[in-house]
C-alpha cells in the first residue's frame, strides 16, 4: 500500500512531543503495509550525526549562531543526499523529527540570523527539497520547558544547549513556527499539542487522511 512515498515534517519548540509523535505515526503507517524511515535533524546520516553532538552539547554560548547555521546546513545536505532521498526513491516513506523549518525558527529568528539569511544559505546547500506535509506541535513556552526538564533524567548525552537558553528565545521560536505555517498553509498544519498523547496522535492522522497522503 506505499503509493507514492511521502515526506511528512515535525516541528514544533522544545517539549512539544514530536519524538514520541513521530514514533506512534511511524507504527500506524507501518501497520497499514507502508515502508517508514524515521529519522531526525540535527543527524540522520553518519556525517549529520557527527555536527549534532557538537550543536546540541556544551555551553549555550559555544557556538556563533551564524556558525550554527552553516553546520546545520552542511548537516542537512549530508542527510538529504545520504539518507533521505535515497530512501523517498525506494518508495519508502521518510518521517523527520524537525528539518529546515527548525533552522528558520532557531537560527534565524531565535539567534538573530535573519529568516531571509538562514534561506539563502539552505538553498544553496541542498535546493528545492520541500516536505509534503509539516506538522507544526504548537503548546506554551512554560509547559514546553517544564516537560523537557521533566525529562532530563532519560537523557544519556544531556542534548540540551538550546533548552538552556532564556525564556525570550523559546517565545520567539513558537512565534516563528506560527509565522512558518501561516505563510505556508499548504504545507504547513499547527496542531495544539497541549492535549493527551493518544488525542494528539488521532488528531495527527486524521490531517494525514485528510489531505490524502495516503491515496
Amino acid at each position: 500500500m506505499n503509493g507514492r512515498p511521502r515526506f511528512l515534517t515535525f516541528e514544533g519548540g522544545e517539549g512539544a512531543g514530536k519524538s514520541t509523535q513521530i514514533r506512534l505515526m511511524a507504527d500506524w503507517l507501518a501497520a497499514k503495509g507502508i515502508d517508514v524511515l524515521l529519522t531526525r535533524e540535527p543527524g540522520g546520516s553518519p556525517g549529520a550525526e557527527l555536527i549534532r553532538d557538537l550543536l546540541l552539547k556544551g555551553a549555550v554560548d559555544r557556538w556563533l549562531p551564524i556558525s550554527e547555521a552553516l553546520m546545520l546546513a552542511a548537516a542537512r545536505a549530508d542527510h538529504i543526499e545520504r539518507t533521505i532521498r535515497p530512501a523517498l526513491k525506494a518508495g519508502k516513506w521518510v518521517l523527520c523529527d524537525r528539518f529546515y523549518d527548525s533552522s528558520v525558527a532557531y537560527q534565524g529568528a531565535g539567534r538573530g540570523v535573519g529568516v531571509t539569511e538562514v534561506q539563502t544559505i539552505q538553498k544553496i546547500a541542498f535546493g528545492d527539497m520541500r516536505p509534503d506535509l509539516t506538522l507544526i506541535l504548537d503548546l506554551p513556552v512554560d509547559i514546553g520547558l517544564k516537560r523537557a526538564l521533566a525529562r532530563e533524567g532519560e537523557k544519556s548525552d544531556m542534548e540540551d544547549r538550546f533548552e538552556r537558553m532564556e525564556r525570550s528565545f523559546h517565545e520567539t521560536l513558537r512565534q516563528a513556527f506560527l509565522s512558518i505555517a501561516e505563510a505556508e498553509t499548504d504545507r504547513c498544519v499547527v496542531v495544539n499539542a497541549d492535549q493527551g498523547i493518544e488525542q494528539l496522535q488521532q488528531q495527527l492522522r486524521g490531517i494525514v487522511t485528510d489531505r490524502s497522503l495516503l491515496s
